[in-house]
């Protein structure tokens, strides 16, 4: 059986970091260390072995078509009302701020609950981001409008029943390594062990 120490594992846990986009340097980052990424995110826990998960990865020039792809479902989701031309052309050039961007998807199996397929591929997410975060690299996981809209989804090639969820953007940071805070998890637990 394979092991790792555990106070390895939580220090680990504890490390990981998703940085805004502003924070992030442009340098490539190798495809090798993608793909240790995606294959963590294949060995997420799922009801029934669906593996509702789905991933498209965007690098390199690629890029250039997912920022109009970003801007012109701006223009499409938003209220006309609303729209802001400064906002769209901040959606076309925000590509370039992060080397590598995976859109996530979720293609339900069909025999389980939407929410057990989401979660899944919320699980999936998380074991990409501990590698990333082994390799020194942030992934933060981005889900406003412009990245899950209709519209970037048919770009991705992904029409119903699979769901867009957003895209993790991938970088090393251009700042210190942040440090983390989190409340005391003993106040977020209630007991219930052993006899009444």
């Amino acid at each position: 059986m394979l092991t790792c120490s555990t106070p390895e594992l939580l220090s680990l846990i504890a490390h990981r970091r998703s940085l805004k986009q502003s924070l992030l340097k442009p340098d490539p980052i190798p495809r090798e260390q993608i793909e240790q990424m995606l294959e963590a995110a294949n060995w997420a826990p799922n009801h029934g072995a669906s593996e509702p998960w789905r991933f498209a990865v965007y690098a390199e020039d690629s890029r250039k078509a997912l920022g109009e792809t970003f801007a012109r479902s701006y223009r499409l989701g938003v209220a006309k009302e609303k729209y802001n031309p400064q906002a769209e052309e901040e959606q076309r050039k925000r590509v370039w701020l992060a080397p590598v961007w995976i859109a996530i998807g979720m293609q339900p199996g069909g025999r389980h609950p939407e929410w057990e397929e989401v979660a899944a591929v919320g699980a999936a997410v998380y074991g990409a981001q501990l590698v990333a975060a082994s390799l020194g690299l942030s992934a933060f996981w981005a889900s406003g409008m412009p990245v899950t809209h209709p519209n970037t989804a048919r770009f991705v090639g992904w029409e119903p029943p699979t769901k867009l969820l957003g895209f993790v953007y991938v970088g090393r940071p251009a700042v210190p390594w942040p440090k983390g805070a989190r409340g005391d998890w003993r106040q977020k637990v209630v007991w219930h062990w052993g006899n009444p």
